[in-house]
């Protein structure tokens, strides 16, 4: 049997380290965890070298498995998960079709530039690309000998685009993702769990550690930003001209007017992990989180009301469908649902 090499053991330590200062752990929270251990403490780096990836497997209760984020594009709805898992809905999300995708390793980001060109991002250093919608794949980018899964992915256009990841992992390309460069954009190697963009161009990363990234230049630089906490950020939505709120452990959630000069934290009610966010057509904004946690700002976000979902389950991702329904993805899989139906819910 391989044994982990010293390389792997530190960071399976980290890892768990990082990864369980959470104070609301749930099945979610554990599989990612438990992923995140694998990666560091598998095969030595020249056995994985020669194993080719494995095609993900087709299941009939894919829909239900574990889920990590979704995408609306034009009518179609895409979601992805563990064990390589790509569902796609055109029907708003009555039904799915699980797609045969090139590999098992567990996918955490999805990004669609128009209704056939999109990409994956997962564990493995793996990224896949689309061509016609989500209904074949193809890997772009394997590299599990660096034991450093990608979190996020983000296309600017057609061509340019991130990925970003564990210890700092941060990977561009320019020819729609055939080939990738990887680069650091500050001295530390904090986890960067999720990129996005203001309507102002504006870019932002939320990151391990208290850790924050803006960049004014649409990628070419970065500033390192540091609120006041210490603990890890997992979402980032940016508001109106240079309003952002960032959120993540222990129900954190602050408020920038400044593009992240100055911060001011929203009390949330909960001190479950905050992880994905929207903003509604009208305004209203939508947080969601572990242990069935929403949370939802009718006054551009001033104030949250808190929403708990009665059946507690970790919510990983939030997306707005446009057709007055939702889509939420996490530990239950895929989920339609409207902001009526959530806001109802209480504790």
């Amino acid at each position: 049997m391989d044994t982990p090499s010293g390389n792997s053991v530190a960071r399976v330590a980290e890892l768990v380290t990082r990864f369980t200062n959470c104070s609301t752990v749930t099945t979610w929270t554990l599989v990612a965890l438990a992923s995140l251990i694998a990666v560091g403490a598998g095969a030595p780096v020249e056995a994985q070298d020669e194993i080719a990836p494995e095609p993900s497997l087709m299941a009939p209760l894919a829909a239900r498995a574990l889920a990590l984020d979704a995408v609306a594009v034009d009518g179609a709805l895409v979601a992805v998960g563990e064990r390589g898992h790509i569902l796609v809905s055109t029907d708003g999300g009555e039904t799915w079709q699980q797609q045969s995708v090139p590999t098992r390793a567990a996918l955490t980001g999805v990004y669609f530039h128009d209704q056939n060109l999109g990409w994956a991002v997962g564990h493995d250093g793996v990224i896949l690309r689309t061509t016609d919608g989500g209904t074949t794949w193809e890997i772009v980018n394997w590299a599990p000998e660096d034991e450093a899964p990608f979190f996020d992915v983000w296309f600017s256009d057609a061509d340019i685009g991130i990925a970003i990841g564990a210890y700092g992992a941060y990977y561009e390309t320019t020819d729609g993702g055939t080939t990738w460069s990887s680069r650091w954009i500050s001295e530390d190697d904090w986890h960067l769990h999720k990129i996005a963009r203001s309507a102002n161009g504006r870019m932002y990363i939320a990151a391990e550690a208290g850790s924050f990234y803006r960049s004014d230049d649409g990628g070419e630089t970065w500033t390192t930003l540091y609120p006041d906490y210490e603990g890890s950020y997992f979402g980032v939505l940016p508001l109106e001209g240079d309003s952002v709120l960032l959120f993540g452990l222990r129900g954190h959630l602050f408020r920038s007017d400044d593009a992240g000069e100055n911060w001011t934290e929203i009390e949330t009610g909960t001190v479950a992990m905050l992880t994905d966010g929207i903003r509604l057509e009208d305004g209203t904004l939508v947080i969601v989180g572990l242990g069935g946690t929403v949370l939802v700002s009718t006054d551009d976000g001033q104030s949250f009301e808190l929403h708990q979902q009665e059946n507690r389950r970790g919510i990983s991702s939030i997306v707005d469908v446009q057709d007055g329904s939702l889509l939420m993805v996490g530990e239950f899989g895929v989920r339609s649902t409207t902001l009526a139906e959530l806001a109802a819910a209480t504790d």
